[in-house]
């Protein structure tokens, strides 16, 4: 999957996506750099509007693998280590 594929397909599904009151979402690794393989999962971090639980969280990660149609890791900025975070989101594409 390409980085555009990925974030047109995304965009599409938006309205459906905030529903898990997220308020951005940012593509990261393989498929942002279009590098990914068929054996590339897709890296998407998220920020919410308000704090969300394990199962609104899990909720979400299953709603894009189906949209995305491949496993996925997703996390948020906070989850990341601090020596990573910069690097990550200096090569992040936000997707909304």
């Amino acid at each position: 999957m390409s980085c555009e594929e990925a974030i047109a397909l995304l965009q599409e599904h938006r309205e459906a996506i905030a529903q898990f009151h997220v308020s951005a979402l940012f593509l990261f690794g393989s498929v942002s750099r279009n590098e990914a393989n068929v054996k590339s999962d897709v890296d998407l971090l998220v920020e919410f509007e308000k704090p969300v639980g394990l199962f609104t969280f899990a909720r979400l990660q299953r709603y894009l693998e189906r949209v995305l149609g491949c496993a996925i890791d997703l996390g948020t900025p906070d989850s990341l280590q601090p020596y990573l975070r910069d690097i990550v989101m200096g090569e992040s594409k936000r997707v909304f």
